[in-house]
């Protein structure tokens, strides 16, 4: 009876394909009343272009605002051919899921080789400096440096822009205020989002804040360079980047891809978060990025009535660290309940970073 049944596309390329028993058979034929999922999208790529199976997975599906996203993983050895590969991909789901409803972004299964001569991305070629800002490990403050630093670059007349790094736990849309999907430019190019005069780019703003991103290393990095490549940042003085914790495989894509002008590491100043604030200077300092200074996040809390500072956290040790390392100090943040209060609610409060923004700002036009 199935075989009988001509309407239903998706039954007659597996029919055609010959490698899917009644059970994968009978989800197509109730495709319509259900959400799609991974396995039938790879059922569907892999029934239609065996190809296909040889050079990517279907790694994980979202939706968002009536949008399906597909991730897809590729071989490295079809990067070259991306374009070619998504055409395909788009006629195989076309009459199962409308062009303008499908998003598709590719990772690469395979770093290619760094090297030392390597192009510029696209997206990145009209930026003068672009900044990292890192930590030897999460929870001391690193995104919400980044935030409200480039929001005081912005204030300073700076052309600036964001890009979130921080794959699995992006947190740019939320403390920016903003959390729409980046529109698509004619030659298809995603073109960032704008809020504070800051021009934003997340994964936050590619899949639902409640999605877990469970990705490995090289997707990461494929998601990085594509957000580097593929996003029309246009002409910017500044482009700000929130790295995720740590000293793996994002700050290593950063550092191959992109002419880095510096690093900016974040810490607070008790001694188990000084060991990894020392990891990150290494691992930049190895990849021959500078270190444009540390900054020591909640360095002491005032209290609201006596204005009396207490040192929750120790006090001093990054500057410290900073002398030792041979590297500048930035200055410090205190544990604020007002960066805290605006930061959940999208309005960043730049004015604690205004003077470390003018720091930042002087050695960057002193590297020139």
């Amino acid at each position: 009876m199935l075989d009988r049944d001509k309407g239903n596309d998706s039954l007659n390329i597996m029919r055609l394909a010959g490698k899917f028993n009644f059970f994968d058979r009978l989800r197509f034929r109730q495709r319509r009343s259900t959400p799609w999922n991974v396995a039938d999208i790879q059922y569907l790529l892999d029934s239609a272009d065996m190809s296909l199976a040889r050079v990517l997975d279907v790694q994980d599906l979202s939706t968002s605002g009536g949008k399906i996203i597909l991730f897809l993983e590729i071989n490295g050895e079809q990067l070259s051919h991306r374009q070619k590969v998504e055409k395909k991909i788009r006629l195989i789901l076309g009459p199962h899921i409308p062009p303008h409803q499908l998003q598709i972004i590719m990772t690469a299964h395979r770093a290619e080789p760094a090297s030392p001569k390597q192009e510029i991305p696209w997206g990145i070629r009209n930026v003068k400096k672009i900044i990292a800002i890192a930590s030897g490990k999460g929870g001391v403050g690193k995104s919400t440096t980044a935030v409200n630093l480039s929001v005081a670059l912005a204030q300073s007349g700076q052309k600036v822009g964001l890009l979130d790094c921080d794959i699995y736990g992006p947190s740019i849309p939320r403390m920016m205020g903003i959390n729409r999907r980046p529109e698509i430019s004619p030659d298809k190019k995603m073109i960032p989002p704008v809020a504070h005069n800051v021009k934003l780019m997340s994964m936050g703003f590619l899949v639902p804040e409640n999605s877990a991103n469970i990705w490995r290393g090289p997707m990461v990095m494929g998601a990085v360079t594509q957000m580097l490549g593929e996003v029309d940042w246009g002409d910017l003085d500044i482009l700000i980047v929130d790295m995720p914790p740590g000293t793996g495989d994002a700050q290593l894509t950063l550092a191959q891809r992109a002419p880095l002008a510096g690093a900016i590491i974040v810490s607070t100043p008790q001694d188990i978060a000084l060991i990894d604030a020392r990891k990150a200077v290494a691992m930049f300092q190895k990849v021959n990025v500078p270190i444009l200074g540390i900054i020591e996040n909640m360095s002491y809390f005032e209290c609201p009535h006596c204005h009396e500072h207490t040192h929750i956290f120790a006090h001093g040790g990054a500057r410290a660290e900073a002398e030792k390392l041979g590297v500048e100090f930035l200055g410090e943040i205190p544990l604020d309940i007002k960066i805290r209060e605006n930061s959940d609610a999208g309005r960043p409060l730049a004015t604690p970073f205004d003077a470390i923004a003018q720091s930042v700002l002087q050695s960057v036009l002193e590297s020139a």
